[in-house]
């Protein structure tokens, strides 16, 4: 990862590929049998515990819910022979599976988040791959955006790790011409898998990417915890710790991580605890940002890498001078997490930690 270039997405990257290199994107409905009902229990047909879950789990019917898939241009479903990586990209607490795709806006009658994949493979700066753009409220009430902290729409963020697990990411492998395949879990299995799977998100999927990969903390409303708040000013404490995925997922990334994001230490220690590698953890933030800067970025990035002892080999904080809680950082940081995960020509470097400001642009 030494020799690839942190930089804004040029302009000619948001704009459309030639037609060839243009991929496809596709809206596809899956089952979920692992999501928080209306009594704000954890329905699942896994044999996870209510110490684990932090609440009472039991049995119900699947839901549908929707989401979108990008596949690279040339993909063919019939040739089992090419192989792909895959990036699960999350949204923000206002948004849904529209937001990456609406709110990075359009060019030359594209998406310019999808023409940032294109161009990327078109001229050869990253391999080929699938995107998932997933609706991040593992709940019931999934389509409802509104944002109360008090509601079980807001509780289904941070569950959404067993829907990852359990239902998400066994779909796109059983359908999609996917390196990885969750259905083999020899030892040597789950450590090739990991390397061919990618997560980040903005904002509060900024917070997902981080506290659901590395053990962090899932929250609720102090109602129904008689907890504290977390001096969030939202409602919101600290319930039980994550599991964790760092079985799933060697790069990981985050933009603009939400408040409630685990503390620093907690994140690294977690890492640590696991002995999985992190082949690359990528955070990046806006100085101008009122909501995720102090609260969110710094809290988390400080003591990470001393708690993760050596197990990240490639930590990337990258700060954008004056930007805000917007697409200019978002957008930069989908552009450079995809080169470094899945960049073409890297050489293997020595663990690296690597701190940059950006201009805003």
């Amino acid at each position: 990862m030494g020799n690839i270039n942190i930089t804004a997405v040029p302009d000619e990257y948001k704009k459309a590929a030639p037609e060839q290199y243009r991929g496809k994107l596709c809206e596809v409905i899956y089952e979920v049998h692992n999501y928080i009902n209306s009594d704000r229990k954890l329905v699942t047909n896994q044999n996870i515990s209510p110490e684990e879950a932090g609440r009472e789990t039991v049995k119900g019917n699947a839901i549908g819910k929707f989401c979108y898939v990008y596949l690279p241009a040339g993909y063919d479903e019939n040739d089992k022979s090419k192989k792909y990586d895959v990036m699960y990209l999350l949204h923000g607490v206002g948004g849904n599976r529209f937001e990456w795709l609406y709110g990075s806006g359009r060019e030359d009658d594209n998406f310019v988040i999808c023409n940032i994949f294109d161009n990327l493979i078109a001229n050869g700066e990253i391999e080929p791959l699938i995107v998932v753009i997933p609706e991040g409220r593992s709940a019931h009430d999934w389509t409802d955006t509104s944002f109360n902290s008090e509601g079980t729409n807001l509780l289904g963020f941070y569950y959404f790790d067993y829907e990852l697990r359990y239902d998400l990411i066994p779909f796109i492998e059983s359908n999609y011409n996917t390196y990885a395949d969750i259905r083999r879990t020899a030892p040597e299995d789950i450590a090739y898998n990991r390397m061919h799977r990618a997560i980040s998100g903005l904002s509060m999927g900024g917070m997902q990417s981080l506290n659901l990969t590395f053990g962090g903390y899932r929250c609720d409303h102090v109602k129904y915890i008689n907890g504290n708040d977390g001096g969030w000013r939202n409602g919101l404490g600290n319930t039980v710790r994550t599991p964790g995925m760092e079985d799933l997922f060697a790069y990981v990334g985050a933009y603009s991580n939400a408040p409630t994001s685990s503390d620093g230490s907690i994140l690294g220690a977690d890492i640590a605890a696991k002995k999985q590698r992190i082949q690359l953890l990528y955070m990046t933030c806006g100085t101008a940002d009122g909501i995720a800067y102090q609260m969110g970025y710094e809290k988390a990035v400080n003591g990470l890498a001393e708690a993760a002892q050596g197990y990240i080999d490639n930590f990337y904080k990258v700060l954008i001078k004056d930007a805000g809680h917007d697409f200019n950082v978002w957008n930069n940081g989908a552009y450079n997490f995809l080169k470094l995960a899945f960049g073409r020509c890297q050489s293997e470097p020595e663990p690296d930690s690597v701190s940059l400001m950006l201009d805003k642009g």
